[in-house]
């Protein structure tokens, strides 16, 4: 990984969202329903603010934070992984329910492509009461999982943490994080959050989604218009980034393998606000966010490997 992106010298990171537990099972072909279908498995650390959180440290960002919930069962060993990664947690043990997991089953073969049965647990039981204003003291960025607009609690929290962001100029960005969840949302609702964003990192699919037009370029730009700077997401077609409005600037992705596309996109975001944090301006910082997702498909599961080496 090109870590030539250094750490900005004006403030931290702090990124709120989800933290998992990812059970990974890559397998070849269609699942044989009703029967065995062989697969190799692993457990691993996961959840799309988590991923971004230790992508961002990864690729150079020298103070990035993290806001999530977690149960008693696994609070120990994500804490461990997360500081492993570079990451200072916050993590909020929830007495009620268990840490969300995931399984991950993802199709060996040459698009390496994924499909997620979610148990949120308590991923998204993050509530306004978890929140503190002192957690943005030297904080320069605040990023929001897409998650945390799926379940009232959460939802809930995003809004106070926006507000506050927003009252002391820090500027605020958010990946969507599911089409399917976003669907269920309500477009409509969606919407009307993100217009106190200052960065949407939507996929393609959820631009589209977002904006009822087919073209991804067109879906950019017209989002755009609402949130000042737009970045879509557009796997093995790079990235299109959108500013007031404007004709998207495409932004070549990086040859890959891909072994797991699960995390790439949160490596993108990652690597993109460490970037950004750096100096870096949104078109070089998405350039950032390409390479680093070219190599998360080469990895199983969604994070990067720890800094001193390992998994």
């Amino acid at each position: 990984m090109d870590q030539e992106v250094t750490a900005g010298r004006d403030g931290a990171l702090l990124v709120i969202g989800d933290v998992v537990t990812d059970v990974v099972a890559r397998h070849r072909g269609p699942l044989a329903a009703g029967t065995d279908t062989a697969a190799a498995i692993r457990t691993l650390p996961g959840g799309a603010g988590a991923n971004v959180a230790c992508w961002a440290a990864y690729t150079g960002c020298a103070d990035v934070r993290l806001l999530g919930r977690v149960g008693a069962d696994a609070a120990a060993w994500h804490e461990r992984e997360l500081v492993a990664a570079g990451v200072r947690p916050q993590l909020v043990i929830d007495a009620s329910a268990a840490t969300g997991t995931v399984i991950c089953l993802v199709d060996t073969g040459a698009a390496a492509e994924r499909t997620f049965l979610t148990d949120s647990g308590a991923a998204l039981r993050l509530e306004p009461g978890d929140w503190s204003d002192a957690l943005l003291d030297g904080v320069a960025r605040l990023h929001l999982s897409g998650y945390l607009l799926f379940t009232e609690p959460s939802r809930e929290l995003a809004v106070t943490a926006l507000a506050a962001a927003r009252a002391r100029g820090v500027p605020v960005s958010l990946d969507p994080a599911s089409a399917g969840f976003l669907a269920r949302l309500g477009v409509d609702r969606f919407l009307a959050f993100v217009e106190g964003l200052d960065v949407l990192l939507p996929s393609r699919d959820e631009a589209c989604l977002l904006t009822g037009l087919p073209d991804p370029a067109d879906a950019a730009a017209k989002l755009s218009r609402l949130v000042p700077l737009v970045v879509a997401k557009a796997g093995a077609d790079g990235a299109l980034v959108a500013r007031a409005g404007s004709a998207p600037v495409r932004i070549p992705a990086r040859p890959a393998v891909a072994r797991d596309t699960t995390g790439a996109g949160d490596a993108f975001t990652g690597a993109f606000l460490s970037a950004l944090l750096a100096g870096a301006d949104p078109e070089e910082a998405a350039a950032h966010g390409c390479r680093a997702g070219a190599d998360a498909v080469g990895r199983v599961g969604g994070r990067p490997p720890h800094p001193r080496g390992g998994s």
